[in-house]
């Protein structure tokens, strides 16, 4: 025989929450909600028209079923009061109630007070609930630490009442009831105190998470802004500046030597196509279609030849030192390393102009590569490391620290500039797309 099992699996549950049924009540409840938020006041009315429709009607009707149910089997005398003294006692029972969410304290004190005047005229009245009601209120509304004493002085005014309760009902017993009735007062109030707060937290907490989120996209657009900007200058500097030079000594040779101006402008076309293929290159990695962390086609360690020989071309003379296969580390390092060489070599063609003589030397070590370039000067209207510094050495510095390193930058007592930069061939800090 096989055993059947009497637990609920995760499908019942998601088919008791996604029954129709709970999902009407759901919106219902959010919809009392909203209306209470909005309008507090028509709540609290609401609640007062209720007790009064529920509790206070029916000992106004002239039915006599309390007074009955009350003469012959739980108090030994009950006084029949008029309609003008049962409203009385109704008003002063239910009226407060209004009140009960500015002040529960002093609501719960009126009507315990009325409670009191109306059991010592011997009356007995369904309004009498309001006391559970107003303590409820308390759990909800008011101070937590003045609960317990409420509670106590709640349970002794009941005591009262029981005793004047017949003897045939046992003391036990109408105790037991009365306690029950305050737990369940208090639980209701202080379930939903908790939900409240909990609700209040999760919204707190939504809202944080919001901002959280907004703030780490503003955060991603700048990071990817800067990537972009140190991106371009690299690029656009470097070709422009050797361009330019280019242009200035085609200009001055072309009166001299027409074949030297020629070799000039065939040198700054092939420098503009070269920034061009390279622009193509970057723009295309912020498109949806190409993956930002492919580098194939971005240059590499092998293209520092061919750029220490367009350095050339422009007149410095560039003296290039490798120990170590760069060809060998991660796309994302040699492409790091390309930019710092292109970008200190380029300042110095640009400040120590064109009879200069620039040294560039890579290390690869086992777990570090170095950078280090010097040039012979003048190195004149250079900012000073830390101090104004210009995009170029921000972006070599943003590079080496992607990668764990460390940039400097200064004057040689010869009066030139030295760079030097180490970068740590783990994996970068920011995704290989930012270097």
């Amino acid at each position: 025989m096989t055993p059947v099992s009497t637990t609920s699996g995760p499908d019942e549950a998601d088919a008791l929450w996604s029954h129709p049924l709970y999902e009407r009540a759901s919106r219902l409840w959010r919809r009392l909600q909203r209306h209470d938020a909005a309008r507090p006041w028509l709540t609290d009315l609401a609640l007062v028209v209720g007790v009064v429709l529920v509790f206070c009607v029916p000992d106004l009707v002239p039915c006599g079923c309390s007074a009955d149910y009350a003469d012959h089997t739980i108090l030994p005398t009950v006084n029949h009061l008029s309609w003008q003294g049962t409203v009385a006692l109704q008003a002063g029972l239910v009226l407060p109630l209004y009140w009960r969410r500015r002040w529960p304290g002093p609501v719960l004190g009126v009507v315990i007070a009325v409670f009191l005047v109306q059991w010592s005229l011997g009356a007995w009245l369904r309004a009498d609930a309001a006391v559970l009601i107003a303590l409820c209120s308390l759990a909800l509304h008011g101070v937590p630490r003045r609960l317990p004493a409420a509670v106590a002085v709640t349970m002794a005014v009941l005591t009262l009442m029981i005793l004047r309760v017949r003897n045939d009902v046992s003391f036990l017993d109408a105790f037991f009831y009365i306690l029950t009735n305050i737990i369940a007062a208090v639980s209701v109030g202080l379930a939903l105190r908790i939900r409240r707060v909990q609700l209040a937290g999760l919204r707190d907490r939504a809202a944080r998470l919001e901002v959280e989120r907004d703030q780490r996209s503003r955060l991603a657009a700048a990071t990817e802004r800067t990537r972009v900007a140190r991106e371009m200058h690299d690029i656009v500097g470097h070709h422009v500046s050797v361009m330019i030079t280019l242009a200035d000594g085609g200009g001055y040779a072309a009166a001299l030597s027409p074949d030297r101006g020629r070799q000039a402008l065939l040198l700054i076309g092939d420098t503009g196509r070269q920034a061009l293929r390279e622009l193509r290159r970057s723009l295309g990695v912020l498109r949806e279609h190409t993956d930002p962390t492919d580098l194939a086609l971005h240059p590499g360690g092998i293209d520092v030849d061919d750029l220490c020989a367009r350095i050339r071309a422009a007149g410095p003379h560039v003296v290039q030192h490798t120990d170590g296969d760069l060809a060998s580390l991660d796309r994302s390092v040699q492409l790091a390393v390309y930019r710092i060489a292109q970008e200190s070599l380029t300042n110095a063609l640009k400040h120590a102009g064109g009879n200069t003589t620039i040294t560039l030397a890579i290390t690869v070590e086992d777990t570090r590569v170095s950078i280090d370039v010097t040039d012979t000067g003048p190195g004149t209207h250079r900012p000073a490391a830390g101090q104004d510094e210009g995009h170029g050495l921000t972006g070599m510095r943003e590079r080496a620290a992607l990668y764990d390193g460390t940039f400097g930058a200064g004057p040689t007592p010869r009066g030139g500039w030295t760079v030097h930069a180490t970068l740590a061939l783990s994996a970068p800090r920011a995704t290989t797309g930012a270097a």
